[in-house]
């Protein structure tokens, strides 16, 4: 494996990157907990004292390299099919391509044992392709050592539960492929369980049903008009639908479905993604295109929704959920701004950092990736990445330069 160092344009002495945000008050439910024995230890995987954070890239042509955010080295990692969407749950980079979803690892991950974490580093690979007819929609969970990972193929209708155990070892093993009606789908894991879209009569995603590891209907279904949009938090996971959020948990081996409407008399659009910092019980997503309507926070564990004004226009927003809540933005002319996530007060912001991404016309919006405090934006026609502390007035920490324009970013060593 070749590695080059990024040009450090803008240095800092210290990362101040912290090994953890805190232990959590509650296990997470959402996830199988029968593997925690093994504390996420794999053969060949080396230990470390601290988590090994990075950021790893995919360019339109395929090529994957990773960022080292304690050495500053770029690593690469090898190639795959020219990529037209990508997800990640912090370990594996989903990446879907012309013949289905292809899977990168990029070698390094944290283990939450809810109340210590375990650190490794092994090395990457790519795994394979799951075939399907796309366009494919990918579900994840905070785990990569246990549980399972949902793909939708919309073109085909195939609803396929992957065992995120088994590509932990490097095998790429189907729970289920499941056929129904084609649409825009999903398949979300949580816990032993898995949640699959069912279409109505105009083709459009109306309702859930859940089903059980090894694809049997296990009776739990909820309405859920046009959904769309999925994230799983620390309580559980999160699907967005047009009236209201499902929160689907398991607790003593029991899957429930919870409707969390929106506020009564709301006007505002309703959120068709969501972004926080990984694991947080806090969510947010636009309301409406460019956040036209506000910002949509979702707190999971109080399950209460939150409108915050928009300061300008926006093209994506994440949740740091931390004591100050803190929620971050990129504006429509490129500018990082960090808001107050209990009236949207506009704390600070940055330059034009990434316009020319957005400019880009139908390039992919450009990427925030939050930890605990520093916040990371990808400027992919920029060829930059630039590390931000957030919390110090919205100051540019570190600036990287890339050796070619990339499309895709993704936290990972988290």
């Amino acid at each position: 494996m070749r590695s080059r160092v990024f040009a450090l344009i803008v240095s800092a002495l210290a990362v101040g990157l912290t090994a953890c945000a805190g232990t959590p008050a509650t296990a997470p439910s959402s996830e199988a907990s029968a593997a925690d024995d093994d504390h996420g230890e794999r053969a060949g995987a080396t230990e470390l004292t601290e988590p090994p954070l990075g950021l790893t890239m995919i360019d339109a042509a395929g090529t994957v390299t990773h960022l080292d955010l304690w050495d500053e080295n770029i690593s690469d990692l090898g190639a795959i099919a020219p990529p037209r969407s990508v997800a990640s749950d912090g370990r594996y980079l989903f990446a879907e391509t012309d013949t289905g979803v292809q899977i990168v690892d990029s070698g390094v991950w944290t283990w939450d044992h809810v109340d210590h974490f375990h650190y490794y580093r092994a090395s990457p690979d790519i795994l394979g392709t799951v075939t399907g007819q796309g366009p494919a929609r990918v579900a994840t969970t905070n785990q990569s050592m246990s549980g399972s990972t949902g793909i939708f193929f919309e073109g085909s209708g195939e609803a396929v539960l992957l065992d995120t155990e088994a590509l932990s070892r490097g095998e790429l093993t189907e729970r289920f492929r499941l056929e129904v009606m084609p649409h825009e789908g999903l398949v979300v894991p949580v816990g032993s369980f898995a949640v699959v879209t069912e279409a109505g009569p105009d083709g459009r995603a109306d309702r859930v049903a859940a089903y059980s590891g090894d694809g049997e209907p296990v009776g739990t279904q909820a309405a859920c008009p046009d959904a769309r949009g999925t994230i799983t938090t620390r309580v559980g996971a999160v699907i967005g639908c047009r009236d209201a959020a499902l929160l689907a948990e398991v607790t003593d081996g029991e899957l429930t479905l919870s409707r969390i409407p929106y506020p009564p008399g709301t006007t505002a659009a309703p959120a068709e993604s969501f972004h926080n910092r990984e694991g947080r019980p806090t969510v947010a997503g636009l309301a409406g295109e460019s956040g036209t309507d506000g910002i949509w926070l979702l707190n999971t564990r109080a399950q209460t929704w939150t409108l915050l004004p928009s300061p300008e226009p926006l093209v994506t927003v994440t949740a740091v959920d931390d004591d100050a809540d803190t929620v971050l933005a990129l504006t429509r002319e490129g500018r990082l701004i960090v808001l107050d996530g209990t009236d949207g007060a506009v704390r600070a912001r940055t330059e034009p950092l990434v316009a020319a991404s957005i400019d880009d016309e139908g390039a992919r919006i450009p990427a925030i990736v939050a930890d605990a405090q520093r916040a990371y934006v990808s400027g992919p026609r920029e060829q930059k990445l630039f590390e931000i502390d957030f919390a110090d007035d919205a100051r540019i920490a570190r600036t990287f330069d890339t050796a070619a324009p990339f499309g895709f970013t993704a936290g990972t060593g988290r």
